[in-house]
């Protein structure tokens, strides 16, 4: 297995939240860019899986913004998912 490989395994497996809408969302999003992924584009996507679900969920129904400008351009990719 190669580390890319490796990184989008390790990447699904933090996709399984406690929110059946954010797991939908984010597996829709592994499969749309798994390439861009595997190229290397995972620091920000890590990040936001660090966050708690409540704020997570807060931020892509547009409740609440993250600060971080990288945040808030991973969220903005989500939104175009569904």
């Amino acid at each position: 297995m190669t580390s890319g490989e490796a990184r989008i395994k390790t990447l699904r497996w933090k996709s399984r939240r406690g929110m059946k809408e954010l797991d939908v969302l984010l597996e829709a999003f592994l499969v749309q860019q798994v390439e861009a992924l595997r190229a290397g584009q995972w620091p920000a996507l890590e990040l936001l899986l660090d966050q708690e679900d409540d704020v997570f969920f807060d931020w892509i129904s547009g409740r609440d913004l993250p600060e971080d400008p990288e945040l808030l351009e991973m969220i903005e990719a989500l939104a175009h998912v569904l």
